[in-house]
This record gives structure tokens, sequence and C-alpha cells, in this order.
């Protein structure tokens, strides 16, 4: 397998990737990785380059750059070839951690959507108390607007993820919602509830609301990716507003709290690998016609070494053929 990897995306490129590349690199011997950026930069930070070539680009798409824009007019960028290698079969996959927007678009229109996929899907893994493997979360923000055959859809994909990629034999689904009845939700959410009950082969176990998020039992939840990212960002904000406060109280109010701050570290250090959702991968952007994964932009190294180990797993299992498979089996709606 080979992987094409925007090189130059992320705030500490392309340091962190050059040394989760070869991480993956000396562990797994079945991949090869084609790294698109700047030459110079990339060596300066690359011991060994075995099973790793270097595309030399000569420019970025950076964070700030609008999304769609970028695509079109930044062609030489490390983005956009490497999504271009995918999309000519010269590489099996595409990785990057730079601007989601663009890569979201580099997915969609240059490495394409699955057929059968009416709209592709963001998909992170996300923390639960009850479910130690987390659980997939879809759509978290790729769509601003939803129908009810797209989050068929994303159930079917994000289900068949859980299985091949998680080892779940019968992955529970839920659908989030603004209550747990059936009845519930707007009309395109209680249609998607009757939908999803009547496919075959998926666990629909229901509806689901946003403050059990975090406690639930599901291992695929699915949403429009309004409320998805919304969730998401006021989950991600909360937890940072949360963590600050719990630092400042233990370390402004006198011996005692700084005293407890000490006592308390191993149970501090268990809240924040709760948090550290690095060891799921990155962010999936479901119904492409190849794996494509997303990290966050502030990644280490360890990040990206398990993103990279997801698309391996993504890959050897065939997961895009097991989602056409459903697809054309069950004749699920486009």
């Amino acid at each position: 397998m080979k992987i094409a990897i925007d090189a130059m995306g992320g705030d500490q490129a392309p340091q962190v990737i050059v040394q989760g590349v070869e991480r993956a690199r000396d562990e797994f011997t079945d991949l090869e990785f084609s790294l698109f950026g700047k030459q110079r930069e990339i060596q300066k930070y690359l011991k060994k380059a075995d099973r790793i070539e270097i595309i030399q680009t000569d420019s970025q798409i950076l964070g700030t750059d609008e999304p769609m824009k970028a695509i079109r007019h930044k062609k030489d960028s490390s983005l956009v070839l490497a999504a271009q290698a995918v999309k000519h079969h010269e590489a099996d996959a595409l990785y990057s951690l730079g601007n989601t927007g663009a890569l979201l678009a580099a997915g969609i229109f240059i490495v394409g959507r699955l057929p059968q996929v009416a709209r592709p899907a963001l998909m992170p893994i996300l923390p639960s108390l009850n479910n130690p493997q987390g659980f997939c979360y879809l759509d978290a923000g790729a769509n601003a607007e939803s129908k009810v055959n797209y989050l068929e859809q994303w159930a079917v994909m994000g289900s068949v993820y859980a299985q091949q990629v998680k080892g779940i034999a019968k992955p529970r689904v839920a659908l989030l919602n603004n209550g747990s009845e059936f009845d519930k939700g707007d009309r395109t959410h209680q249609t998607a509830y009757q939908t999803l009950q009547a496919l075959p082969d998926l666990n629909f176990i229901g509806n689901l609301e946003a403050d059990q998020l975090l406690v639930c039992e599901a291992d695929v939840i699915v949403t429009d990716g309004f409320t998805g990212n919304a969730v998401l960002k006021t989950m991600e904000g909360s937890v940072k507003v949360l963590l600050r406060q719990l630092k400042q109280a233990l370390l402004n109010n006198g011996a005692r709290a700084k005293l407890g701050a000490w006592l308390a570290q191993p149970a501090l250090k268990s809240l924040q690998q709760f948090f550290d959702v690095a060891s799921y991968g990155g962010a999936v952007l479901m119904g492409t016609q190849a794996p494509v994964v997303k990290s966050h932009g502030a990644s280490d190294a360890r990040t990206v070494y398990y993103a990279l180990s997801q698309l391996r797993m993504m890959y050897n299992k065939g997961m895009l053929d097991q989602v056409t498979d459903y697809f054309q089996k069950n004749n699920v709606n486009h």
C-alpha cells in the first residue's frame, strides 16, 4: 500500500509528519509513502529514505485559504498533487494535517466519491466512558444540510467501518436527536429513524440525546452535518474550559490546593488520557473512492503514526468494497 501525504499541512509540518511516517514505515513492512512538499525541508528530518519518496511541490494550501479557491488555483500545492496521485492510482490513500475544508474539497472533487454515495461525511472517533474503543461520529461538518438518504448511507458506512476496522461484530448505531422517543425531531429525523430501523443487518438502537454522547454505549452515532459540527465544537470548547479552570483552581488557591494537585496527578492524567483520541486515528472522509484521513493541525508524530495505521487497516480490510457491496445488495438509495 502506498499513502500520499500532504507533508506541508499542519502546524509542525513537515517535522512531525516525517517522524510519524518513519515510525509507521519501520513497523509495517507493507507500507510505502509519497511525501508531497518542499524537498529540502523534508530531508532535514528524514533519517532513512527506505520506502519513502519525496515529490517536490512549489506551494502549499494555508489554513487561511478559502478551500475551493485554493483547490482550483493552487494546482501545484502539496495537497492537490497528493490528491491527484490518488486519483490517478499512483497511491492508495490520502492523508493531511492541513486545511480541513481544502482536504474535504480535494477528497470529494479530486479523489472522487463512491458512485453509490450522495454526500461523503467527515467521521472522527470520539471517547465514551462506556465504550473503550470510542464511537464513530458522522457527519462532523462536511455537509451543512442533510437528507434522509444521506443519514442512511452514513449509518451504513459507519457500521462497516466499526466492523472492519474496529473489529465489532454488530456495531450499535444511534441517531443523534432532541429526544429518545421514535417520534422526536423534525420530519427528516423522524423519517430517518424509520429508515434506519428497517435497514437489514444494521443494529439500530434508536435515538440518542446530546447529553449522553460521552457516556453512551453506541459504536456509531449518525447526525446531520450542521448539528454534528456544532455539538462537536461545543464539546471541544467545554472540555478546554473545564481543564483550564481546573488547573487554575489547583494552582492559584494556596499551598493546600497545590498539594492536592500533586496528589491528584494520577487522576488528572487519567482524565487527560480519556480525552486524548490520538490512538483512534484521524477523521475519515467517508464515501470517497479511496481512504482519506485528516488529523488536527496541531497533531504530533504519535498522532500521525496512528492515522497511518488506521489507513492501512482500512485498506487491508477492503472497507470500501464492503460498503459498495452493502449498498448494491440492499439497494440503498442514492
